[in-house]
C-alpha cells in the first residue's frame, strides 16, 4: 500500500464570488421599493436613501401604483460606493415596516 503525497489546498488564493461584483463604483444603481400605497411611505424611502447616499436627489424618484392602486412601486437611484453600502441600504430599507418588498 503507498500513500499518495497530498499538497495542501491554499484557501486564500480563490476568489469568493459572493464578494466579486459586476458593479463599477462609484455609479449610479436604481433600487424598486415596494409597499402599501400610504402617506408617508414615500418621505420614509427617501429618508433612508438620504442616510446612505448624501447626494441623493429626491426628485429623480419615480411612482408607480399598482392595477388596484393599494400599493405602490418607488424606485430609487442613489450613488453606490462599495458593496458594503448597497448592502446596508437594502438591509434598511427591508426592515421598514411599511416596505414589503425590496428589488
Amino acid at each position: 500500500m503507498t500513500d499518495t503525497p497530498t499538497t495542501p489546498t491554499d484557501t486564500a488564493s480563490i476568489p469568493d464570488p459572493r464578494k466579486e461584483s459586476l458593479i463599477e463604483y462609484p455609479s449610479q444603481f436604481p433600487i424598486k421599493v415596494m409597499g402599501a400605497k400610504v402617506d408617508g411611505f414615500v418621505h420614509a424611502i427617501t429618508q433612508i436613501a438620504e442616510r446612505f447616499d448624501p447626494a441623493f436627489d429626491a426628485t429623480t424618484v419615480e411612482l408607480r401604483d399598482s392595477k388596484a392602486g393599494n400599493y405602490l412601486g418607488v424606485t430609487i437611484t442613489v450613488t453606490a460606493t462599495s458593496r458594503e453600502q448597497l448592502d446596508d441600504l437594502y438591509r434598511a430599507l427591508s426592515a421598514h415596516p411599511m416596505v414589503k418588498v425590496v428589488l
